[in-house]
């Protein structure tokens, strides 16, 4: 039996919904097979509870799992751990897409899906098996990074146990209020998409192909917690209708209908059927990538739907009682100011309940993380600033710092104190608390990244500088000299 802490860390910074921690479920998935194992586990979410070092240095092992704005402090936990002489193995989207960088901080880096290839590590480590013959392992030989050939996506995740979630340190504890809720359940019910957004990693690390969990196994999961909310965590729950319907009905039937939400698209509105269950189910909001209203952008995002499509699923959706949290994407090579401040005008007239406006962010993995690095358009990668909220690439059509104004702006017009009132005038007190703590976040945002902004500003007038002095080497070669007044030059 060997002792193992799995570590999710604590994103930097913060933003308008840091109050809503949820741990995404990879790491207390692994967990649960490695104590179904007979080993010792326990998870720390840093969002949830600080990590106890003690339990850290006192392992045979410990897992990170990190995106990548969280990336930084898991190279530096990491570093702390390996320097006490614990093994450290890391997984996630990002140390799979850059796994040579994560393997600077690390022993072993699992790329893709890790259920298979962490307890094949395990056995390695116990030589058991040589290391080289796990599919989708990087490791240290003779001092050079070895990458072994991918591993192939699971084909059923039924073959995966339930995630424990008291494996996870404080998780369901602590004090309930309006904006931290540890009655939220987690479940996943599927993996992929079959969607291929450019901004998006998500298909580059499950993969096209929609997988999902037998309707028996998700209602196992939710059958203990039909008191509490749950959040289902696939990336797009409504992805197979058919699937989902199924699911849905079944929940109905055996009245195992918690107040639920999920992530879906705009097309969920074109199927009545499904829209009548989700109502039946109790679905209480739904959590939609809209990203633009710029049908330019649309197609350049590979998003494959219109702005009617928007128009209609949040009109029907409303119907059905269901609340909508929308999300866009600004900062396309299609948008402009112009076009920013239109979305966020519409998001207002369409009675959308709550928004983020995010700034274009190229993760890596993803086809525009490729384009930008290609095209020099990055100019910074300082992972922490990967979070959606801070712009880090240099935009067609305006500036970087107008970009990141602009997205901060549209979002302070959707939750100004004006709207607060709007909200408590038509007595709707839960909207008009979101709207004034939001408020309130995002000017204590503008203050936390002050310096940001300076480097922003800075950078402008470092590139503007650049241009003048260009463009008066040009004139200069061209013979034009400097303006003079009464003969003297200036």
């Amino acid at each position: 039996m060997k002792k193992i802490v799995f570590v999710e860390p604590k994103a930097p910074g913060f933003h308008i919904y840091s109050k809503w921690s949820l741990p995404r479920l990879g790491t207390v998935i692994l967990a649960t097979i490695l104590r179904n194992r007979g080993h010792d586990v326990k998870v720390f979410v840093e969002e949830i509870q600080r990590v106890d070092k003690d339990d850290l240095f006192a392992s045979d092992l410990v897992g990170i799992s990190t995106i990548t704005s969280t990336a930084p402090r898991a190279y530096a936990l990491a570093d702390e751990v390996r320097a006490k002489g614990v093994k450290v193995v890391m997984g996630g989207a990002h140390p799979t897409f850059l796994a040579d960088e994560a393997m600077e901080h690390a022993d072993f880096v699992i790329r893709g899906e890790g259920e298979e290839a962490l307890v094949e590590l395990l056995d390695a480590v116990d030589g058991k098996r040589p290391l080289e013959t796990i599919a989708g392992l990087s490791y240290w030989r003779n001092g050079e990074i070895t990458h072994n050939r991918s591993r192939e996506l699971c084909p059923d995740l039924d073959a995966h146990p339930s995630p424990d979630l008291s494996l996870i340190a404080g998780f369901g504890t602590g004090t309930r209020s309006f904006f931290r809720n540890p009655n939220i359940i987690p479940v996943i019910t599927s993996r992929g998409c079959p969607f291929n957004c450019k901004f998006c990693s998500v298909t580059p690390m499950f993969g096209r192909k929609y997988r999902f969990r037998s309707t028996e196994k998700v209602l196992e999961d939710i059958r203990p917690y039909v008191d509490r909310t749950i959040f289902f965590y696939d990336d797009n729950f409504t992805a197979n209708k058919k699937r989902t319907k199924e699911l849905l009905s079944r929940m109905i039937e055996e009245g195992l209908t918690p107040d639920w939400t999920a992530q879906v698209r705009a097309d969920v509105a074109k199927d009545d059927e499904l829209l009548d269950l989700m109502e039946r189910s109790k679905c209480s909001t739904v959590y939609i990538g809209f990203e633009s209203i710029n049908p330019r952008t649309l197609d350049l995002y590979s998003k494959g739907q219109t702005l009617e499509d928007i128009k209609e699923s949040i009109r029907k959706l409303h119907e059905h009682g269901i609340q909508i949290h929308g999300m866009f994407v600004l900062g396309s090579d299609e948008d402009d100011v112009r076009i920013i401040r239109e979305t966020a005008r519409f998001a207002k007239k369409v009675k959308i309940d709550t928004v983020q406006f995010m700034i274009l962010t190229p993760i890596p993995g993803s086809e525009i993380f490729h384009e930008f690095d290609e095209g020099k358009k990055i100019f910074t990668y300082d992972w922490t600033l990967y979070d959606g909220h801070h712009v880090v690439f240099k935009p067609k059509n305006m500036v970087p710092i107008v970009l990141q104004k602009e997205a901060v702006r549209a979002m302070k017009k959707f939750f100004s104190r004006a709207q607060m009132l709007k909200s408590l005038f038509k007595g709707d007190l839960r909207h008009a608390i979101i709207k004034g703590y939001a408020n309130h976040l995002l000017r204590k945002w503008d203050r936390f990244n002050k310096d940001f902004y300076y480097k922003l500003k800075n950078e402008l007038y470092e590139e503007l500088n650049t241009q003048i002095i260009r463009i008066a080497d040009k004139l200069k070669q061209a013979g034009f000299e400097k303006p003079t007044i009464d003969g003297q030059s200036r």
